[in-house]
């Protein structure tokens, strides 16, 4: 199993922004990843910059640890411009990015840009389309593709990633046509749950919902005739019924990674602490689950 964090571009740089994504390294998280917004929920009033510079200066200022979105959607992106970006990205970080993507959701991001909120199925269609564009891009030296969203004409992907034959892709995605995604273009696929059981929903009946997704993905795999197994499973925490419960201490964090290890989850990853908010929790905690918790769990480490 592996253990990550997602550390959330509220601070200025200069004022703990740096020392943030560098003490995550020192804890020896596998992966340190932030959101792709432009703003998110409860932190619309508040800092928050952007995902690709912050990632570009994590990458300048680390040498170890991977870094990544969890997660970017179309909502206010082009794959002609984020390929480019990614492409920048994965160099300066000499091959140390994973992307993670998702269909978007409705939040500020889905307007912000002037547009109509997409309903579900908008929404779905332009994924469709956005992530085998995308592939393309990070693969081919030359793409031309027109399509009913996202078009490219000669656009150049020189001289492609430095991971070979592109940067990991991890798609979150719990529906039929998001989990064929992700199994056909997939490296790794993320989940948070099932959101329906957020409020009123039992950890237990959270793990059985996350065990059917896992059915389901393997499903997936098996129509194209590939291994589930071959895929990383990552669980984003914070977003199921016992939400906090993870956090309180660094055995209620065991306890938890391994009862998803038995779904199948092969990396969990928890928030950075930030006081004032829902991702508040005690640093010692945190610090604890980077450095101990793996030894606490020598089956599955």
């Amino acid at each position: 199993m592996r253990l990550s964090t997602v550390i959330l571009p509220v601070r200025r740089w200069s004022e703990g922004g740096r020392a943030e994504w560098q003490r995550a390294e020192e804890l020896g998280f596998h992966t340190a990843y932030t959101y792709d917004h432009l703003s998110w929920r409860s932190f619309r009033d508040r800092p928050w910059f952007g995902a690709v510079p912050t990632l570009t200066a994590a990458a300048a200022a680390t040498s170890r640890i991977r870094l990544g979105t969890l997660v970017t959607s179309p909502n206010f992106r082009h794959p002609v411009t984020l390929a480019k970006d990614l492409i920048v990205l994965d160099d300066i970080s000499e091959g140390r990015v994973t992307l993670g993507i998702g269909a978007g959701g409705t939040g500020f991001d889905a307007v912000a840009l002037g547009q109509e909120a997409w309903t579900p199925k908008e929404r779905a269609d332009r994924f469709a389309e956005f992530v085998p564009l995308l592939d393309r891009l990070l693969t081919e030296g030359a793409v031309t593709q027109e399509g009913t969203f996202y078009s490219a004409v000669e656009a150049r992907g020189l001289p492609g990633c430095a991971q070979r034959p592109r940067l990991p892709f991890a798609v979150a995605a719990t529906g039929p046509r998001g989990l064929r995604l992700a199994a056909r273009h997939g490296q790794a696929w993320v989940t948070t749950g099932d959101p329906k059981l957020y409020e009123t929903g039992t950890p237990e009946e959270s793990r059985a919902a996350i065990r059917g997704q896992i059915d389901r993905l393997g499903t997936a795999c098996a129509e194209i005739g590939r291994e589930v197994s071959a895929m990383e499973k990552i669980l984003l925490t914070g977003f199921t019924p016992d939400r906090s419960g993870p956090m309180e201490s660094l055995d209620a964090f065991v306890d938890f990674a391994g009862r998803h290890f038995e779904l199948g989850i092969t990396e969990i990853v928890v928030h950075s602490p930030i006081p004032d908010s829902e991702f508040a929790a005690d640093q010692r905690v945190f610090e604890r689950i980077g450095t101990e918790a793996l030894a606490q769990l020598p089956s599955i480490s």
